[in-house]
């Protein structure tokens, strides 16, 4: 009964935040380009007026996005060789949601002048706030962290940026609550997205965006 109360004040899913500004910044795409999309991609949590693509190199995430008709298309490939499949300025959006951790610091801006050449309106990046430390799972090499992304950082390279996740010292690897018990620090965690929203050097992730050069 205390649960269901909780969960009808406070609900768990922190991440209603983060879908609902994606979804927001999609509105005006009739493209987009998921790249490393995995196999759960966030749009999924998207109300879906676009055509979208989803690009990964597992191909084992492919599969089960696909089951699960997350994208319409799909492309199996290194999001740093995909310029040789996507033509430049081809997909409305660009989206890159958790995918620049996962690469070596020069690679990332490599990703970014990728997704510029590729967007027609904007890029999307979601990222742990700093470097968080992850491990490879699911079989899948790619999963490991090696990299982390500052807040001035971004803004130096154009982007706004908003904080997401609720507060930094809540969570963990994969996002999970650290301590005990999870129904309560879950709530402050949803509590705290009010304030690293605006704030966001104590957020636990960071997305930014960025509308690409009209005229490039």
């Amino acid at each position: 009964m205390i649960k269901n109360i909780l969960n009808s004040i406070f609900p768990k899913d922190i991440y209603r935040f983060y879908f609902d500004e994606l979804e927001t910044l999609l509105s005006d795409s009739g493209t987009v380009l998921d790249l490393a999309c995995g196999k759960a991609s966030p749009l999924k949590n998207c109300k879906k007026s676009f055509h979208s693509v989803g690009v990964d190199i597992f191909e084992p995430y492919l599969i089960e996005s696909k089951n699960k008709g997350i994208h319409d298309d799909y492309i199996i490939s290194d999001v740093l060789e995909i310029e040789e499949k996507i033509s430049s300025n081809s997909f409305d959006s660009v989206i890159a949601l958790d995918l620049i951790e996962h690469l070596e610091k020069s690679d990332g801006f490599r990703l970014i002048q990728i997704m510029e050449s590729i967007a027609i309106k904007n890029i999307i990046i979601f990222t742990p706030n700093g470097f968080l430390r992850q491990d490879a799972f699911d079989s899948n090499p790619w999963q490991e962290h090696v990299s982390g992304w500052e807040i001035n950082e971004m803004e130096n390279l154009g982007f706004t940026v908003k904080g997401h996740g609720g507060h930094k010292a809540l969570r963990g690897m994969r996002s999970e609550i650290k301590y005990p018990p999870e129904i309560f620090w879950s709530r402050i965690s949803y509590l705290s997205q009010r304030f690293s929203f605006k704030n966001s050097k104590s957020s636990y992730q960071l997305l930014c965006y960025k509308e690409v050069n009209q005229n490039k």
